[in-house]
């Protein structure tokens, strides 16, 4: 039984590692498993639902033409959708693929709709911009037992996501240091609550 998990594992692993360059926003890495709040089975069940959303995004055309761009994170069940389409029809047709899987407890449809979405430039200044949230999130140090890797951040045309599983007082603090990081407009907590 224990060679056989071992097994399973091994082959999942690459997998995770992987999909992390694939999905911006990426919940998790090899590493961060052993922090995560969540069962192993269930980050497996939420990296599975985000790759086949994204895959089924990516297979209509019109979705992925003219800087139209849609980021997917799912942590928990919970599915956010970001991101800028040029139509309310294109944001409609996201949210109904999403839907269209089993497995998602929530659903939060953030994707805002404008004549210019921003081009590949602009989402490489948002993943710089994510990574300046997470690292800031490292400043808190004043709370035991807090582990930053616990926390998603995303980040899509000035707005910062957080997501994760956390207590209250965690939340205000993540919140905090977030809404103070350089450059961030707004931030949506889409936290699931351990307290």
């Amino acid at each position: 039984m224990y060679m056989r998990r071992l097994f399973l594992l091994s082959l999942a692993l690459p997998l995770l590692h992987g999909c992390f360059a694939v999905v911006a926003g990426g919940a998790v890495t090899g590493a961060n498993v052993v922090h995560d709040r969540r069962s192993f089975g269930r980050v497996l069940e939420d990296r599975n639902l985000q790759l086949s959303v994204v895959d089924k995004i990516n297979r209509d055309k019109e979705l992925v033409r003219d800087n139209n761009h849609v980021k997917v994170v799912v942590y928990d069940g919970v599915m956010l959708l970001c991101g800028q389409l040029r139509s309310a029809e294109l944001k409609q047709r996201v949210q109904g693929i999403a839907e269209s899987f089993e497995g998602v407890t929530r659903l939060v449809n953030d994707i805002e709709v404008t004549d210019a979405p921003q081009g590949f430039w602009r989402r490489r200044q948002d993943n710089a911009q994510s990574a300046r949230v997470k690292t800031a999130l490292l400043d808190i140090t004043s709370m035991p037992g807090f582990d930053p890797t616990r926390i998603n951040v995303t980040a899509a045309h000035g707005v910062v996501y957080l997501m994760g599983l956390v207590t209250h007082e965690e939340d205000e603090a993540a919140t905090e240091i977030a809404r103070n990081v350089s450059g961030v407009d707004k931030v949506v907590k889409v936290f699931e609550y351990t307290d």
